[in-house]
């Protein structure tokens, strides 16, 4: 990590301590994917497609399973563990240019919490089967959430600077920028 990022860090720590706030997470579980180094995975679910993983949940979660096999899609929150620091400004996959990282989707975030909807293979009591996975192995799961299209599918009326990219995101892998 540089000076400008331990600053970075050391200034949110003084904040988030004269607001009061810590907000504790646990994972519930432990994502299993084919994907073992940083370099050359999918960008994105959409570049992983057929790609299967499992997830492994923790015995004290499993009852919160119930009823997630009627679900063909389900949203995974997770620990991005191997993102060190962060930069409030990026270079992303996909571009050359600098973006501010809420624009992105870049890993190094000042919370390195990752966002993926996978496909739902098959329950089988406290493991998940999945589709399109795009994490690494061995991350950390912090929620599960259905996917729901009533609630969910929010047809895009701007893509932002990604409007240049279309078409080009699936066959995307990482590089070296973020690791």
């Amino acid at each position: 990590m540089n000076t400008d990022d331990t600053d970075k860090k050391k200034q949110m720590e003084i904040t988030r301590t004269k607001m009061g706030l810590t907000i504790p997470f646990q994972p519930i579980g432990i994502i299993h994917s084919p994907y073992t180094s940083l370099e050359d995975m999918p960008i994105q679910p959409a570049g992983a497609e057929g790609v299967q993983g499992m997830v492994e949940i923790f015995p004290e979660f499993v009852e919160g399973l119930t009823d997630l096999e009627g679900f063909s899609h389900i949203y995974l929150l997770y620990h991005l563990h191997r993102s060190e620091g962060f930069k409030l400004t990026v270079i992303p996959f996909m571009d050359t240019q600098p973006h501010g990282v809420f624009a992105t989707r870049a890993p190094r975030r000042p919370n390195p919490i990752g966002l993926s909807v996978v496909r739902l293979v098959r329950r089988e009591h406290h493991i998940l089967y999945i589709e399109n996975v795009d994490m690494l192995d061995g991350t950390p799961l912090l929620d599960i959430k259905p996917y729901v299209p009533e609630f969910d599918d929010h047809p895009a009326e701007r893509f932002g600077w990604l409007e240049g990219v279309k078409g080009k995101i699936k066959p995307t892998r990482s590089d070296d920028r973020f690791i």
